[in-house]
């Protein structure tokens, strides 16, 4: 595996959480601190610090340091990259189900010509 490799299974693995996709959400938005962030959900504080260290990991989330005030933000960068990523896949498969398409409506048309002549 490559350094790259490596940045998109972080993260996939950061996003493939619901709680850490709400969090993304709302900072694109804007900045916030974790009480902010915290307070859609059911979950403690400290548990909202975890999930915010695991974004940070995954280099999806900037902390600042403004005295006591920790406020996170987004990086995009790692969303650019894995969407990249799937786009290549997503070309290649719609270049798939194209040519199924072409199949399926090729066939179909063979039938009805069968159809016609019997």
């Amino acid at each position: 595996m490559d350094a790259r490799t490596d940045r998109l299974s972080l993260t996939f693995g950061a996003l493939a959480d619901p709680t850490r996709r709400a969090i993304i959400a709302r900072l694109a938005k804007g900045q916030a601190s974790v009480s902010e962030l915290a307070s859609p959900f059911d979950i403690s504080l400290p548990a909202v610090s975890k999930h915010l260290k695991a974004l940070e990991r995954a280099g999806l989330v900037e902390r600042g340091r403004d005295a006591q005030y920790r406020p996170a933000r987004l990086n995009a960068r790692p969303l650019k990259e894995a969407s990249a990523w799937v786009e290549r896949y997503r070309e290649l498969w719609e270049g798939r189900f194209d040519r199924l398409d072409a199949a399926i409506e090729r066939r179909r048309a063979q039938r009805e010509q069968q159809d016609d002549r019997d």
